[in-house]
């Protein structure tokens, strides 16, 4: 039976509404780690400051990821901004990357999808081809996107530049300049992480996307692997993923997913 199939018996139409407390809890979400990152960089502390920085960056691309499908529980204007501010955390067009994500789910694994630029190769190739990723996703969507997505990428890719110049030309603060450089590798292996890892081996379509069962995994990832849900639902927020993918568990005992791990 095809993951779509099965999807049609699931109730999801619930899912979608995130409480005040909700939104509050995903947009605190990158903070923790942020500061300890910081921290740990100002003591010297590299190990622990490259462990923080993964997962701000985990954490950051959940709260982004929601926001592309406009699924944090914010308006669609504030939305915009926290994609903005992110830009800036993250050393990315967060618009830009939203303009290819929901290209992604329109085209999934086709010529169109520049997101998936990735699926078809190696996990090592995956990794070699990140610095030419972010790239591509920004030529794209200035190619593809709306006059306003243009204005919002624009403005921050404007918006990096000062923050960078201001790190590495004026301030003399060593955990900043650690944390462009942390971001910015971060950016360069997303075409790994974020996209070869739920996708891999998919290419045929049944399903398009892995997901992962593993409770204590999933909660290492802060939920981020339940893709063939998400790919199914769009609208879901990440934080009702997990119930999603027990109703779709329900709906199909013993239907062999392709696990992410």
């Amino acid at each position: 039976m095809q993951a779509e199939t099965i999807a049609g018996k699931v109730e999801w139409r619930d899912l979608v509404k995130v409480s005040r407390a909700e939104v509050l809890k995903e947009l605190a979400l990158p903070l923790p780690w942020l500061a300890a990152s910081l921290a740990a960089a100002g003591w010297g502390a590299w190990p622990l400051a490259w462990v923080c920085s993964f997962m701000l960056f985990l954490t950051g691309l959940r709260l982004v990821h929601n926001a592309y499908h406009y699924a944090v529980g914010l308006s669609r204007p504030a939305t915009e901004w926290v994609m903005f501010v992110m830009s800036v955390v993250m050393q990315c067009s967060m618009h830009a990357v939203k303009v290819n994500h929901l290209r992604h789910h329109r085209y999934c694994m086709t010529e169109e999808d520049v997101e998936a630029m990735s699926v078809r190769l190696s996990g090592w190739q995956a990794i070699l081809i990140g610095p030419w990723f972010p790239l591509r996703l920004h030529g794209k969507a200035l190619q593809v996107g709306s006059p306003a997505e243009k204005r919002w990428i624009v403005a921050e890719l404007l918006a990096n530049a000062v923050w960078v110049a201001l790190v590495f030309g004026v301030w003399d603060v060593a955990a900043l300049r650690y944390h462009v450089i942390a971001m910015t590798i971060g950016e360069c292996l997303t075409a790994f992480f974020a996209v070869w890892t739920v996708h891999h081996g998919c290419e045929d379509g049944a399903p398009i996307a892995r997901s992962l069962r593993s409770r204590w995994q999933s909660w290492l990832a802060y939920g981020m692997f339940f893709h063939l849900e998400h790919h199914l639902f769009p609208r879901v927020p990440t934080c009702h993923l997990e119930t999603l993918a027990r109703r779709l568990d329900e709906a199909a005992p013993g239907y062999a997913w392709r696990s992410v791990l």
